[in-house]
């Protein structure tokens, strides 16, 4: 069974780490996408996969506001995530803005998690904000195939023996990696760590090396 092996945080953990999430995020949903995910927080040793589970929940933590942003909150942009190509068309009246735990973005995101999952989120991308499970699943598809400006995503950094800065350079690294500091970027990056280190701790796990980039 795909992610039986995975490292899960109990329920009072989840809530503990989350404690103002609104109600669509349950642990309920996240549980079912976490199982749904081969080889996410259930490669390597023990350490690892808890490690890998709280890089994860701390960058869910800064891109969903701690589980209380669904849909983006800057309502004046949302028309904007339209890149339309001959591969990529945006559908009539559908709109791309960010939804879910990491604000899933852009008409060919939408277009490959969903085929990643086996939800036509092309054609209903609010299904990203009134799906729990799939809300999630798109997180965890970003989070295991993407990689941004980074030669690996976030979960192959991870396995690859690399730190927590490189899931930040996968998901975010060309607004946040490498910024000056004092920076709004450089905080950002700060802000990454100090949700890690506190999901680190939460989950008994050393946050290992290579915190920032």
């Amino acid at each position: 069974m795909p992610g039986a092996d995975a490292y899960i945080p109990t329920r009072a953990q989840f809530d503990q780490l989350f404690p103002n999430r609104i109600a669509f995020y349950t642990y309920e949903g996240f549980v079912q996408a976490v199982r749904a995910t081969p080889g996410f927080a259930a490669t390597g040793t023990p350490q690892l996969r808890r490690r890998e589970m709280a890089a994860f929940l701390a960058q869910v933590a800064h891109e969903s506001d701690g589980l209380r942003a669904v849909r983006e909150y800057d309502t004046t942009q949302r028309d904007r995530y339209c890149r339309a190509s001959v591969d990529d068309p945006c559908a009539s009246g559908r709109q791309y803005y960010g939804r879910g735990p990491f604000q899933l973005s852009w008409n060919f995101n939408y277009r490959a998690a969903g085929q990643a999952i086996g939800v036509d989120l092309w054609a209903d991308p609010d299904r990203v904000a009134t799906d729990p499970t799939v809300a999630w699943q798109t997180a965890l598809w970003y989070w295991m195939t993407q990689s941004g400006p980074a030669p690996r995503s976030a979960h192959e950094a991870l396995m690859a023996g690399m730190g927590f800065g490189e899931t930040i350079r996968a998901i975010n690294g060309v607004l946040e990696c490498g910024q000056p500091e004092g920076s709004l970027a450089a905080r950002k990056v700060a802000r990454r760590i100090a949700f890690y280190r506190q999901v680190a701790a939460l989950l008994d796990v050393a946050p290992g090396p290579d915190l920032g980039c």
